[in-house]
């Protein structure tokens, strides 16, 4: 590709992945450091871009120089999201979705397909116990917070701020359009890690199980109500209030992982989680047409059942509530 063709699709690829109502000048002159004039000209290709301003574009947007410069390459850029660090909170760990999914969210065109082996991250915050276990659990346990290597679980231990937080970022996911591909393996991880710390002796009393054991019930329960009625809603709310919004999948077929992909107007990226809380990020746009195509071969031999196929959605949600309904006798 000739260059000057080169920075017009570099630039066009950036327009297209910033929110509508943010100025293409503005953005390129804070990223570049360069005047509104300067950056104004490198846009409109009378001011070539050089290779450290190209590189710079491209990290700031994790963009990949080979496909800007349609250089042939098996190799795939990847942002890699880590918490395991000083620097980065779990506060600031969820501040950070919280403005993600908003700035999803503002865009006219928008969908996020996620294909999960868990309980999907946004539907873990929905009722009090479940957002204090699972604080505990990742700040314990993945994390490995030292103020969290001997102290137990305590159902009221978690700040305000926390929970406000992480019902704002749930909240916030109600808004956008959405598939989910589920399977029924995928409450199990909830489960081995309530039961985990039950054999651990880290519950202080048989009560505190059984109430964060009911919270998860409590949100499968949830789950289904916004199955059946097509559309994302928190507890309390008014479903016939909302607009149709969910499509849910599900998939007998494989167990798959925890993969998201989002799209924006034109642009695709995909999210891939790994050790519970991290994750990388790609717009890679090779690499996010193939995920596409993937998911889509997965959902044509899934079954659909949001707002309709009762039965199958009874059946679905009957394994979940069965596998908790037995723990909950064992305590």
């Amino acid at each position: 590709m000739p260059s000057d063709q080169a920075q017009e699709f570099l630039f066009q690829r950036i327009r297209e992945m910033i929110p509508p109502s943010a100025s293409l000048t503005d953005v390129i002159s804070e990223v570049l450091h360069v005047s509104s004039d300067s950056a104004y000209r490198r846009i409109r290709n009378e001011t070539p871009l050089v290779l450290q301003e190209a590189k710079q574009l491209c990290e700031h947007f994790h963009l990949s120089l080979d496909q800007v410069l349609s250089l042939k390459s098996n190799s795939v850029l990847f942002e890699n999201i880590r918490i395991h660090n000083q620097q980065y909170s779990y506060k600031k760990y969820i501040s950070d979705l919280i403005s993600l999914v908003k700035q999803i969210d503002s865009f006219k065109q928008k969908e996020i397909i996620y294909l999960t082996k868990d309980v999907p991250l946004f539907h873990n915050f929905y009722f009090q116990p479940l957002i204090a276990f699972r604080f505990y659990f990742w700040m314990k346990t993945i994390l490995q917070h030292p103020d969290y290597l001997t102290k137990a679980f305590d159902l009221n231990g978690l700040s305000p701020e926390i929970v406000a937080l992480s019902m704002e970022l749930t909240k916030a996911y109600t808004q956008i359009p959405s598939i989910e591909i589920w399977n029924t393996e995928g409450i199990n991880s909830v489960i081995s890690q309530i039961e985990f710390y039950k054999d651990s002796g880290l519950f202080s009393s048989a009560a505190d199980i059984r109430e964060v054991y009911k919270a998860v019930e409590q949100t499968i329960l949830h789950v289904k109500d916004q199955v059946e009625y097509g559309c994302k809603f928190m507890p309390g709310e008014n479903p016939h209030t909302k607009k149709l919004n969910f499509t849910f999948f599900y998939n007998r077929v494989v167990l798959g992982d925890n993969t998201i992909l989002v799209t924006t107007d034109d642009v695709k990226t995909v999210y891939l989680n790994y050790d519970v809380l991290d994750y990388m990020v790609t717009r890679d746009e090779i690499f996010c047409d193939q995920c596409m195509e993937d998911l889509n071969n997965l959902m044509r031999r899934a079954t659909v059942i949001s707002q309709t196929s009762e039965k199958q959605r009874n059946i679905f949600f009957g394994i979940l509530l069965a596998k908790i309904e037995d723990r909950i006798k064992k305590i």
